[in-house]
């Protein structure tokens, strides 16, 4: 069983780091100096643990003034940095982020939910809801394409 929860303090924000430095970093070799922003201040970071603690997940909502900023849409937030350990893929883990994130982003007052997708994984994303707009754009070095939720 697993727990999904606000990460908190310094010790919670370093295992945040420590999933998507191995997803993002190590498995796909997005560049370390692109992977961390300075949007990581400001926005809020979910934890997903296993039984025994280990940081199995994570993922981050850009809410407020910098959701506005990038998405140009009031009510609109931001997911991004969705990053489930190898260990953990295919549990379902990583939908229970995406709708602890959805929460997260109601709770603010929140209308609807943006995404830049992997475009691999757009197919996940089109089963909890979202719809892709706009052409595939790279970032990164990776296909992307920007998806939509309505709440």
């Amino acid at each position: 069983m697993t727990g999904i929860r606000v990460a908190t303090g310094e010790a919670d924000l370093a295992r945040v780091r420590s999933v998507r430095h191995e997803v993002f970093v190590e498995e796909q070799n997005v560049p370390v100096e692109l992977e961390y922003d300075e949007l990581d201040a400001t926005s809020v970071h979910l934890l997903a643990t296993g039984p025994d603690g280990e940081a199995l997940g994570t993922g981050r909502l850009i809410h407020g003034a910098d959701a506005l900023k990038l998405t140009g849409t009031e009510g609109r937030v931001l997911l991004g940095r969705l990053a489930v350990r190898k260990a953990a893929r295919g549990t379902g883990l990583g939908a229970e982020l995406v709708r602890a994130i959805e929460q997260e982003g109601r709770d603010r007052g929140a209308r609807e939910l943006e995404l830049h997708a992997q475009v691999h994984a757009l197919g996940f994303y089109e089963r909890l809801g979202y719809t892709a707009e706009g052409p595939v754009y790279d970032d990164a070095g990776i296909p992307h394409r920007t998806m939509v939720r309505v709440f």
